[in-house]
C-alpha cells in the first residue's frame, strides 16, 4: 500500500515535510505490559498457591489488554498521515473509512502548537490549524508539532 500524499500530489507539487503520530500512544500498551510484569513478578514472591493463580491470570488478561491496545495504536499510527506541500497541508487518517483534509498554505490563518510538559519534553504536541474562513482543523498527539508549524509557516 503506497502513501496516500504520493497518490494526490499535482503536477509540480512536492512533499516539503512528513509527520506522524508520535510514539506516545503507545503509552498505555507499555503501562499494561509493565503492570503485567510487575504481577509476574510478584507470583514469585508468595508462597500462596490460590494468590500465585490469581496473580497469574491477572497478568495474563493485563498482557492481552496491552496487546490490544498496542495493535489499536499501531494501526493508529499506520493509518495516518500528515504531510506539507509547497501547495498545501494534507492530513488522512483510517484505512476503510478514510477521513482527509486539505488545506492551501494561501488560506492558513494562523497555526498553533499546544503542548503539555510532558508533550515538551519527548516533542509532541497538538497543532490548530485555522484557515481564513474562521474553520479551523486539529491534529492530535503529532510528532515534532513545533518543525511541522514551521514548515506551513515558512515560505
Amino acid at each position: 500500500m503506497g502513501r496516500y500524499i504520493d497518490d494526490i500530489l499535482q503536477p509540480g507539487e512536492k512533499v516539503l515535510y512528513s509527520s506522524n503520530l508520535h510514539w506516545v500512544i503507545y503509552a498505555r500498551a507499555i503501562a499494561a505490559w509493565i503492570a503485567a510484569v510487575v504481577l509476574l513478578v510478584l507470583t514469585r514472591t508468595t508462597l500462596n498457591e490460590n494468590l500465585v493463580l490469581f496473580l497469574l491470570a491477572s497478568a495474563a488478561i493485563v498482557a492481552l489488554a496491552g496487546l490490544y491496545w498496542f495493535v489499536i495504536a499501531w494501526f493508529r499510527r499506520w493509518t495516518t498521515e500528515t504531510d506539507v506541500t509547497n501547495l498545501r497541508v494534507v492530513h488522512k487518517t483510517g484505512f476503510i473509512t478514510r477521513e482527509t483534509f486539505e488545506i492551501s498554505l494561501d488560506k492558513v490563518a494562523s497555526v498553533s502548537v499546544n503542548q503539555s510538559i510532558m508533550g515538551r519534553i519527548l516533542n509532541y504536541g497538538d497543532v490548530l490549524i485555522e484557515n481564513m474562513g474562521n474553520d479551523a482543523q486539529s491534529i492530535e498527539t503529532i510528532a515534532s508539532p513545533l518543525a511541522f508549524r514551521s514548515n506551513i509557516t515558512a515560505r
